[in-house]
């Protein structure tokens, strides 16, 4: 059954493994190989140690080549968001990487699969899996199809907090401030619910596995209104 999975996941990525215990590796994580007394170096880790570098020097290069107009600091902080741990994890998502995971039992009752820090390690080691089986260009095409795609759409989500704030204090001058609306589900697995507001003007809501990640979201969607004018009314001249 392990191995029907394996090859499922290769499917959905389009890459075939030479080493079929590369996979295997990238997909284990520490849980699993300590609740089943593995040999040590049989989790994910190591691969994922090198899957980071590979996707530092990947991303370097896109950048750079894509933006020549940018200075090192500017090209720091967009590789800083693009490969941030809940860029990654929503990459694996994308992958259902998360349904390929071997976890440990206490891991797995408690939303390990969901876990923005295990998806995210685990979509590193298939990457340091894949530099390994196939080589630079390999992990590179995978780079550029999961991660490196629709950047000014992640650099807008990833910076909404920020661009918000900006937009609300210099084009409407008022302040803005955050509000926890509810959250649901059980300790490990929680879902919040954030809203913003501009001075005691209600903006949009969002949800996320964390309380960042709701107002994220809610700054997201408020900036995608306000740059659509639906805010104008309560501008001030």
């Amino acid at each position: 059954m392990r191995q029907e999975k394996l090859q499922e996941l290769e499917q959905e990525i389009g890459y075939c493994f030479r080493d079929k215990q590369l996979l295997t590796r990238a997909m284990t994580h520490s849980s699993y190989a300590h609740e089943k007394f593995q040999p040590k170096f049989s989790d994910n880790e190591r691969l994922e140690f090198l899957g980071d570098a590979v996707l530092e020097l990947i991303s370097s290069e896109f950048l750079y080549t894509a933006y020549p107009e940018k200075e090192e600091g500017d090209l720091t902080k967009l590789r800083a968001s693009l490969v941030c741990e809940a860029n990654l994890a929503a990459s694996a998502r994308q992958l259902k990487l998360g349904t390929y995971l071997m976890l440990g039992n206490g891991e797995d009752l408690t939303g390990g699969r969901e876990r923005d820090s295990i998806l995210s390690d685990a979509f590193e080691a298939l990457i340091g899996a894949m530099y390994l089986d196939g080589g630079f260009t390999s992990a590179k095409e995978f780079v550029l199809t999961y991660v490196l795609n629709d950047i000014e759409h992640k650099k807008l989500f990833f910076d909404s907090k920020t661009i918000l704030q900006e937009i609300i204090q210099n084009e409407f001058h008022r302040g803005l401030h955050y509000k926890l609306i509810s959250e649901e589900g059980p300790d490990h697995n929680k879902l919040f619910t954030a809203q913003v507001f501009m001075d005691e003007y209600p903006l949009q809501t969002g949800t996320g596995r964390t309380k960042k990640a709701a107002e994220q979201n809610a700054a997201y969607q408020s900036l995608i209104k306000a740059r659509a004018g639906e805010y104008d009314e309560w501008r001030q001249d």
